[in-house]
């Protein structure tokens, strides 16, 4: 299995304990994946490139502000707000998936690292409450599907002056066809992580006003 200097190579300043709970994160996946299958079998070889990695792109292209409050669309077994939590430790993460043995996991996970900035739910997207700052996600279905779901949910900026709050979204592949008129910025990861892996990888962001004005 792939190690977790993987992640030190890319964000050279991480804290000594942040390096300690990228560290852990191998470990206490590959035993909860033995009891309850969150991540593919297969992958768990690559488990910092595909799933820790890949989840931090995220911050390539936006660090996140103390205080922010980003909801994490879909987390499956914690995917991006796990790693994303470990990176920004003064940032508020809400992890919502409509599985409930993932949130499990998400729980204990968060719970042997201390990330106390976690918090999470069982429930659909639609049905979770409140407004955030930013929403993230990583390839749970169609763009076209997925922004009326988070509709309303993301509120006034919290005072950042580099990005307009919005939806910062995981996806592979030829976007085209799928953003049609959306009005989105697109960051290939390739441009940040060397690995044949991250070629056809992307970050799109999609500012509120879009999100609020989208029609399907």
């Amino acid at each position: 299995m792939q190690t977790s200097e993987l992640i030190l190579q890319h964000f050279p300043d991480l804290t000594e304990r942040q390096q300690q709970q990228f560290a852990a994160l191998g470990p206490l996946y590959a035993e909860w994946n033995s009891k309850i299958n969150v991540i593919s079998r297969k992958d768990m070889e690559q488990f910092y490139e595909k799933h820790v990695l890949h989840s931090l792109g995220i911050a390539k292209v936006h660090r996140f502000l103390p205080g922010q409050r980003v909801l994490d669309v879909g987390t499956g077994g914690g995917f991006p707000g796990v790693p994303l939590a470990i990176l920004f430790p003064e940032t508020h993460f809400h992890l919502v998936d409509s599985i409930g043995k993932k949130i499990k996991v998400v729980d204990a996970v968060a719970s042997a690292l201390g990330l106390e900035n976690i918090r999470t739910s069982h429930e659909r997207a639609e049905r979770v409450g409140g407004t955030y700052d930013f929403v993230v996600s990583r390839a749970v279905t169609h763009l076209h599907n997925f922004l009326p779901w988070i509709k309303g949910k993301i509120g006034k900026p919290h005072q950042d002056p580099t990005r307009h709050n919005g939806l910062l979204y995981l996806k592979g592949g030829d976007l085209a066809e799928e953003i049609g008129h959306i009005k989105a910025s697109i960051y290939p990861l390739n441009t940040y992580f060397k690995g044949e892996f991250f070629d056809t990888k992307k970050v799109v962001y999609v500012p509120k006003s879009e999100i609020g004005a989208f029609h399907k």
